[in-house]
C-alpha cells in the first residue's frame, strides 16, 4: 500500500519526471565507468602508484552497495520525492567536490558519500516513477530507466576520455554536478510524493553490521598482497570481517522487518540467481576497470583512444540485454545466460592471448565477444532473482539481489587486483631479477601491475623491458584465464540450479515459478 499526495500532473510533467530520473540513471554508471578511464591521470596528478588508486573504485561502489537496500527502506518511509530530491542534492554536490579534491584521500572519501547519495537517488527515483506511471506506461518508463543505464555505460569510457584530455581529469566529475542541477532544476518541482504507510524505518543494526562486513573483507583482499596475507592487519580484517558476519546473521534472525530474509536463502534457485552478477561483475565489470591502466601504461594510448577502444566491450550491453529479453520467449532464461556467460569465458581467454604491444585491432574481437557473452544475462538477472522465489517475497528478493549485485562488482575488482599483483611479483621472483626485500619486490609488482612500466623501470633497472613486459603478459594472460573459468563455472550453476521446474504429478496443478 502507498499514500499518493493528491496531484493531477499533465503529460508534460510526467515526460520531464521521467527524464529526471533517467538523467539520473544515467550519471550512476557514468559515476562508475568514467573513473576507471581517469585512474592513470589521477595517479599522475597526484603522484601515488596504482595500488594506491583502488579505493577510488571501490568506495564508491562499496557505499552504493552497502546502503541501497536501507536508501529503499527510506524512500518507503519518509517518501520517495523527499528521498530522490535529497540524493540528487547530496550526488551534485559531492560529485562538485570530488572534482576539486585536494589530495586522494579526500577524494576517496568524497566518492564514499557519492556511493550512498547514489544509493538514495535510485532507491526514491525508481519508486517514483511507479507512482507517476501505471500499467504499460510504467513498463516503457522502466524500460526506459534501463537504457538510460545501458547508455551510461557504453557511452561513458569515450565521454570520460573526451573530458581528460581536453579539460583534464577533474571534469570527469563535473559532469554530474551539470546533470544534477538539471535534475533538480527541472524534474523534481513536478515529482508527486507517495510513501508507504506500513513502512517501518530501516534496519539500522543489519546495516551497519553488514557495511562492516563488507568494508573489512574488501580491506583485506586488497593488502593482503601488500602487506602480506599473515600481516596482523590483514589477518585482523579477515577475523573482524567474519564476526561482522556471524552478527549481520544474528541480527537478521532476531528482527521483525530484517534487511535480508535469511530465508530466501533455502531456495537453491535464489542461490543459483545470485550466482549470475558474480560472473558478470568478473566477466565485464573488472576488464572495464583494468583495461584502462594497460591500454594507457603498456600499450601507450591516449584517453580518447581509451574510451574508443572499450566501446567494442560496452556497447552490446546497451542491445543485447534487450535481444535477451526477447529470445527468453522461446529460450528458457538460464539456458540463454548460461550461454552467454560461456561466450563471456571464450573472450576472456582469446583476450589473455593478446601480448602487450599488440596491434590495436587484435582486442577489438574479444572484447566484442564479452560485452555480448556479458549482455545476454545481464538483462535477465533481476527477472530471474524475482521469479525463483515466491511472489510475496519478489520485493525482499529484488533488494538482496541489487545488494549482491553491486557488492560483488566491488568484491571482483579487489579480487582480480589482488590476483593480478600477486601473478607479477610471482613472476618477477621467479625470474631472478629486481629488489630482494619483501617490501621493494612488493612494491616493484604493484607498480608493474598496474601498468606503470616507466616507474617499475626505475625501481629494478637491472631488468630490462622486455623482462618486465613478459612478466607483467604472463601475469594478465592467468589472470584473464582465471576469470574465464569463473565464468564457465557460473555458467554450469545456471543449468543446473535455473531449468524451470517440471511440477510433481501431486502438484500438477501448481504453477513452477517461471524461469
Amino acid at each position: 500500500m502507498s499514500i499518493r499526495v493528491a496531484v493531477h500532473p499533465s503529460r508534460a510533467d510526467k515526460l520531464l519526471v521521467l527524464a529526471a530520473v533517467c538523467c539520473a540513471g544515467l550519471t550512476m554508471p557514468l559515476s562508475f565507468t568514467a573513473p576507471s578511464v581517469a585512474l592513470p591521470a589521477i595517479g599522475r596528478n597526484f603522484g601515488v602508484s596504482p595500488a594506491a588508486l583502488g579505493w577510488v573504485m571501490n568506495a564508491f561502489i562499496l557505499a552504493f552497495g552497502s546502503t541501497v537496500m536501507a536508501a529503499g527502506a527510506l524512500a518507503d518511509r519518509y517518501g520517495r520525492r523527499r528521498m530522490f530530491t535529497i540524493g540528487m542534492t547530496a550526488f551534485t554536490a559531492t560529485s562538485a567536490i570530488v572534482g576539486y579534491a585536494p589530495d586522494l584521500l579526500s577524494l576517496e572519501l568524497m566518492r564514499a558519500a557519492q556511493g550512498v547519495a547514489a544509493a538514495i537517488t535510485m532507491a526514491g527515483g525508481a519508486a517514483s516513477l511507479a507512482h507517476e506511471f501505471e500499467g504499460d506506461a510504467r513498463t516503457r518508463a522502466y524500460g526506459l530507466l534501463g537504457t538510460s543505464f545501458g547508455i551510461g555505460l557504453a557511452l561513458g569510457p569515450v565521454w570520460a576520455g573526451f573530458l581528460i584530455e581536453t579539460f583534464g581529469w577533474r571534469s570527469v566529475f563535473l559532469t554530474g554536478v551539470a546533470i544534477g542541477l538539471l535534475v533538480l532544476a527541472f524534474g523534481v518541482p513536478r515529482m508527486g510524493e507517495s510513501r508507504d504507510p506500513d513502512a517501518t524505518g530501516i534496519d539500522s543494526c543489519g546495516t551497519a553490521t553488514f557495511t562492516a562486513m563488507l568494508v573489512l573483507f574488501t580491506f583485506a583482499i586488497m593488502e593482503g598482497p601488500q602487506r602480506g596475507w599473515s600481516s596482523p592487519a590483514v589477518v585482523a580484517a579477515l577475523i573482524a570481517s567474519a564476526v561482522m558476519l556471524a552478527l549481520f546473521i544474528l541480527v537478521e534472525t532476531l528482527q521483525r522487518r530484517p534487511m535480508l530474509d535469511l530465508g530466501l536463502f533455502a531456495y537453491p534457485r535464489f542461490l543459483g540467481a545470485q550466482a549470475l552478477p558474480l560472473a558478470t561483475g568478473f566477466g565485464f565489470v573488472v576488464p572495464l576497470v583494468i583495461l584502462p591502466a594497460r591500454f594507457v601504461g603498456v600499450e601507450g594510448m591516449g584517453e580518447i583512444e581509451v574510451g574508443l577502444m572499450l566501446l567494442p566491450l560496452c556497447l552490446p550491453i546497451a542491445v543485447v540485454p534487450l535481444a535477451g529479453a526477447f529470445l527468453a520467449r522461446w529460450i528458457p532464461s538460464a539456458t540463454l545466460a548460461a550461454v552467454g556467460l560461456t561466450l563471456a569465458a571464450a573472450g576472456l581467454a582469446w583476450l589473455a592471448m593478446v601480448p602487450p604491444g599488440a596491434p590495436r585491432l587484435a582486442f577489438i574481437a574479444p572484447l566484442m565477444l564479452i560485452g555480448i557473452g556479458s549482455g545476454l544475462p545481464w538483462g535477465l538477472m533481476d527477472a530471474l532473482a524475482v521469479s525463483v522465489v515466491p511472489k510475496e517475497r519478489a520485493g525482499m528478493a529484488t533488494g538482496i539481489f541489487t545488494t549482491v549485485r553491486v557488492a560483488g562488482e566491488a568484491l571482483a575488482l579487489a579480487a582480480t587486483s589482488a590476483m593480478l599483483v600477486a601473478f607479477t611479483r610471482s613472476g618477477l621472483a621467479a625470474h631472478g631479477g629486481g629488489p630482494h626485500e619483501e617490501a621493494a619486490l612488493t612494491r616493484l609488482a604493484n607498480e608493474l601491475a598496474g601498468g606503470a612500466f616507466a616507474g617499475a623501470a626505475r625501481l629494478a633497472p637491472d631488468i630490462g623491458s622486455v623482462a618486465l613486459t613478459a612478466v607483467y603478459g604472463q601475469a594478465y594472460r592467468i589472470t584473464l584465464i582465471v576469470l574465464a573459468l569463473i565464468n564457465l563455472a557460473t555458467a554450469v550453476v545456471a543449468l543446473a540450479t535455473l531449468r524451470p521446474q517440471r511440477p510433481a504429478t501431486r502438484d500438477a496443478g501448481r504453477p513452477c515459478p517461471a524461469s
